[in-house]
């Protein structure tokens, strides 16, 4: 395995994967509410 020695450990900038995660669970959050809001309209009109 390659040494950097440069490197220290937690010293990168990760605030882009960070908001990048966030939106990722921000919208399998809604896409959850849709699909949930879905099933259930088809429970009571039976469609």
């Amino acid at each position: 395995m390659a040494e950097n020695a440069e490197y220290k450990q937690g010293s990168m900038d990760i605030s882009e994967h960070e908001k990048t995660f966030e939106g990722f669970v921000r919208l399998t959050i809604r896409t959850v509410f849709v699909i949930l809001a879905i099933l259930v309209f088809l429970a009571l009109f039976r469609t």
